[in-house]
């Protein structure tokens, strides 16, 4: 980082640096939250809506795409325009997206609004990582600051589950999003006051960049969510997979010659920053996953009401911040890569456990005990992988390396998703048919009534179906993870200028 991006009479003492951190890490938290809060609300939602069963999941899918495919978009324009004046805007959408959110009266209302939430969170959220990088200066106290938002980043989602399930027990599933806006008002309110705007740096925004890569990847996870349902030779999944290739194939081509690209490909020359990117790809992929897939066993199989079931996942939180204060601590020991294997090995154990779920399966031995090793784990690579990321970037540079590590994250939740649900989707459909023959043989005229009307297997049957879908998801998970794992072994190098740097003993630039 250089002087220069903050002007020396706006640059923030050490207390106000403090409030500016607390005001920047609420914003990342409402913003990650966002992704998962509304989980456990969904069938208040399909029921007050009317949404089909597979409407219901673009509630999810309609923001994590958004957000992720306009994350670039988002760095950049604080990097043109100004952060602070860029992450108010960011802001301000968000907060009226929740409003119309919470107001919806049919399903393209809701859905709607869950874009535009995403489109405020891709602003807000690639600014609000540069801004740490322009408050904080290099060393031990930046390096806080990203362990405290890196913390944030990936405990997000387990704290969204809880407020999700308080929310919607308590009150109703509208205060999932009507939460937001007092959250956001009062970010509002203190952003200008404790956060200095950053230069301004001339520029060109990169439309086009950013319309093929959010275009492709909506194409890719469409493509899997419909292979889920219709299956791999239906004529709209193949022609989503299609477009997916242009798309990604044109933004490819289109970044390699802009002036001034959404993402500077010469950022992936640095193999620990490439090595970060895709380590994080992969193990948001299983991240997401987990939340989903455990929140509907733990409230099917084992019968939680929505509280109960985000208390379940306080546990996690625990874990994340653990792990993520220990690699905060050593990095400038140890170096990135010692954190990286460890945590990726963790996670990777945590999702291998989760593979022998069933529905005879108790929390504390089937739930509890593979989440704190994923957690923990989680809480380890992601301060590692966010300082990895934007060391070493130029100044000018930082919101485009952000708002990619950011992307990375939220792209891979929504395509891992959307691949599990495929695996789980195929899974249970086999399953399903195989326990027909003994369904059809001793279940009751109620049960079977239901079955006719539901078209899904109801009581143990329904269960043990849900279970092996389940398990069989988390079988690729593990592959996922593994992927992360490979990466940390044979990627990732420790270099002296890193550790310098991580320590504070080298000058501006230096863990380029």
């Amino acid at each position: 980082m250089t002087t220069d991006d903050i002007p020396p009479k706006a640059a923030p003492h050490e207390s106000r640096r403090g409030v500016a951190l607390a005001v920047i890490a609420a914003c990342q938290l409402m913003v990650v939250l966002d992704a998962t809060i509304v989980n456990i609300a969904l069938p208040h939602i399909q029921s007050a809506l009317d949404f089909s069963t597979t409407g219901l999941s673009w509630v999810i899918t309609a923001y994590t795409l958004t957000f992720g495919g306009l994350l670039l978009l988002g760095g950049r324009a604080g990097d043109i325009l100004g952060r602070r004046r860029v992450f108010l805007a960011g802001i301000a959408v968000f907060i009226a997206a929740s409003l119309l959110g919470g107001l919806a009266q049919e399903p393209w209302q809701l859905l709607t609004a869950r874009a535009l939430q995403g489109a405020g969170g891709a602003i807000a959220s690639p600014t609000a990582l540069a801004l740490i990088a322009t408050t904080f200066p290099e060393g031990p106290e930046r390096n806080r600051a990203f362990g405290v938002f890196a913390a944030v980043s990936a405990g997000g989602g387990a704290v969204g589950l809880l407020a999700g399930g308080m929310l919607t027990e308590w009150l109703n599933w509208r205060w999932v999003l009507f939460v937001n806006v007092p959250i956001g008002i009062l970010i509002m309110v203190l952003a200008p006051l404790y956060i200095s705007e950053s230069t301004r740096h001339p520029g060109r925004f990169d439309l086009l960049g950013a319309l093929t890569s959010t275009g492709g990847m909506a194409s890719l996870v469409y493509g899997f969510v419909r292979a889920a349902e219709d299956g791999w030779r239906d004529g709209y999944t193949l022609t989503a997979f299609g477009a997916a290739v242009v798309l990604l194939a044109a933004f490819v081509l289109v970044e390699s010659r802009a002036a001034e690209p959404i993402t500077p490909l010469r950022m992936f020359t640095d193999r620990n920053r490439s090595g970060s990117y895709v380590m994080m790809l992969s193990l948001a992929a299983a991240m997401f996953g987990m939340f989903f897939f455990i929140v509907i066993f733990v409230q099917n199989v084992l019968g939680y009401s929505p509280i109960k079931a985000g208390l379940a996942f306080l546990p996690v939180t625990a874990a994340i911040a653990v792990g993520a204060g220990l690699s905060q601590r050593f990095l400038p020991v140890l170096g990135p890569k010692p954190f990286m294997v460890t945590g990726s090995l963790l996670t990777a154990s945590g999702m291998a456990w989760l593979t022998l779920i069933s529905p005879d399966s108790g929390y504390v031995g089937g739930v509890l005990g593979p989440m704190l090793l994923f957690g923990f784990g989680m809480g380890l690579n992601f301060v590692t992988l966010t300082l990895t990321a934007v060391s070493g970037v130029a100044s000018h540079e930082a919101g485009a390396a952000s708002g990619l590590l950011n992307a990375t994250q939220q792209v891979g939740g929504s395509l891992g998703l959307s691949i599990l649900m495929t695996v789980f989707g195929t899974a249970s459909r086999d399953e399903a048919e195989a326990r027909i023959p003994d369904f059809m043989a001793h279940a009751s005229p109620a049960e079977k009534a239901e079955f006719a009307r539901t078209h899904e297997l109801p009581g143990r049957w329904g269960s043990e179906v849900l279970a092996h879908g389940i398990s069989t998801a988390f079988v690729a998970a593990v592959a996922l993870v593994t992927l992360a794992l490979v990466t940390a072994a044979t990627v990732i190098r420790v270099r002296r200028s890193d550790l310098e740097a991580l320590s504070g003993v080298a000058g501006p630039g230096g863990a380029a």
